[in-house]
């Protein structure tokens, strides 16, 4: 009963008998989801992993998995686009790139962009954009395809390689301030399978170095940070339209510039048309019919497929974000299984595949066992890697460079992601049921992982 000074008899006051109330259902809550996830666990025990002949979890259909996965992805629409150009090659030249080049202008909010060939054009181009003395440092990862560094040999720079953060296998910028020297002028991070590295952290560092930032978005096609897209934040920025990327044109690139120097000099180096439509007052303009010896022009296809790639390239980014939630929201929560951070401010793409890490020590088995495990249950998962430029023999042989860079013999960050890290494939169409499936798999797979780590 309570009394009129609102108290029950014990003395309780109101607010102290809800609280406590409160507390014991909410605990009661809790006991109840720790039941249900105990209880779904054991039922997993009780099915047989198809390692030791038991039903695979996965049952979809494996021809039709592979259509749902299928890259690149051309519509009639964009086969008729690359119809036309067959029929007037010329003409699509002078009429789809400059409007290409608008259209990324537009999209990324920055004032000068250039097609190119390929990603490695575009990233030479960027090399000979920052004229920077002989013996000059860039900072870049280790952690990325060799095209991102080897060009710097050709104009006398020196990279330093930078370990990755791993959380995320992006560019580590406390490794980089460990690195840094009066001779470097320059850094290149790259935003590892579209996720956003933390450009607001590098520009800040880079301003307060004196440092030109560049920007490899290879891989992060309609990534932002804070609402700005990846190529828009650096001084220069480069990517890649090769068939595996997000926006795929077979073979072709891009690249953005702040500054009007840089443009110039970029466009001027691989393009020989492009001299003569500078101003008047271009130091480059004089170089009309030769540029600086290189032919980096865009093949006329590779144009039209960018700019329809373009209008779907957002739609296909949410839709392949939405299908990676749906699963990794679910077993991320598995002892050891996470996927990499992206802060709430950014909004990430994916590039080929969609990567997880796994703790093996939470886990309670290994890398290996457990892709055997999830393959034998249907999932199409992997031990993933990546390149590790700092690896390679080029790096080591002095011939080939006029300084020789400073190879590291081990980066932890680097090593700790391709040690650990899990590739699954991404889906292009919703297919809810396979979801399941792969999530069930994973389940099953964790709830035997003592069994499994005994084998």
């Amino acid at each position: 009963m309570k009394s009129s000074e609102g108290k029950h008899e014990n003395g309780m006051s109101r607010r102290k008998f809800l609280r406590n109330t409160g507390a014991t259902a909410a605990g009661a809550a809790a006991g109840n989801v720790m039941y249900r996830k105990a209880a779904a666990t054991e039922a997993l025990r009780q099915e047989t992993l198809a390692l030791d002949g038991g039903t695979p979890a996965v049952s979809f259909p494996g021809e039709r998995l592979s259509a749902a996965t299928k890259w690149p992805r051309y519509t009639e629409a964009d086969k008729e686009a690359v119809w036309e150009v067959l029929e007037r090659p010329q003409g699509a030249v002078y009429r789809d790139l400059p409007i290409l080049e608008q259209e990324w202008r537009d999209y990324h909010d920055v004032p000068y962009t250039k097609a190119h060939l390929n990603g490695t054009s575009s990233l030479t181009s960027l090399f000979f954009a920052l004229d920077l003395p002989p013996g000059s440092e860039i900072m870049v990862p280790s952690y990325t395809f060799f095209a991102t560094i080897l060009p710097m040999r050709f104009f006398d720079y020196v990279p330093i390689f930078i370990d990755i953060d791993p959380r995320t296998a992006c560019f580590d910028l406390e490794d980089a301030a460990k690195k840094l020297t009066p001779r470097t002028k320059a850094m290149i991070p790259m935003h590892s399978w579209g996720l956003p590295c933390d450009m607001d952290h590098i520009c800040a560092f880079g301003e307060e170095h004196g440092l030109i930032v560049c920007e490899d978005a290879a891989h992060a096609h309609g990534a932002s940070l804070q609402g700005k897209k990846m190529g828009a934040w650096g001084d220069m920025a480069i990517f890649s339209f090769q068939a595996s990327k997000p926006l795929p044109a077979i073979e072709a690139g891009m690249g953005n510039y702040q500054t009007r120097e840089y443009f110039e000099r970029a466009a001027a180096f691989g393009h020989y048309e492009d001299p003569p439509k500078f101003s008047e007052d271009s130091p480059y303009r004089r170089y009309h019919g030769t540029g600086f010896g290189q032919k980096y022009r865009i093949h006329p296809i590779a144009a039209t497929l960018v700019r329809k790639q373009l209008e779907v390239l957002d739609e296909r980014n949410a839709g392949v974000q939405a299908r990676v939630r749906e699963l990794n929201d679910r077993i991320t929560q598995l002892p050891g299984l996470s996927e990499p951070y992206c802060r709430d401010d950014m909004e990430r793409s994916y590039y080929s595949i969609n990567m997880l890490f796994l703790d093996e020590q939470e886990a309670g088995f290994t890398r290996a066992q457990v892709t055997r495990a999830l393959q034998a249950e249907g999932v199409r998962a992997r031990p993933g890697s990546y390149p590790e430029q700092h690896k390679f023999n080029i790096y080591r042989e002095e011939q080939w460079w006029h300084h020789k860079p400073d190879v590291p013999d081990v980066l932890p960050g680097t090593a700790q992601v391709n040690s650990s890290c899990i590739f699954l494939p991404l889906l292009y169409e919703d297919l809810p049921e396979l979801t399941e499936q792969y999530i069930h798999a994973f389940e099953k797979v964790w709830a035997h992982r003592q069994e499994i780590a005994r084998v």
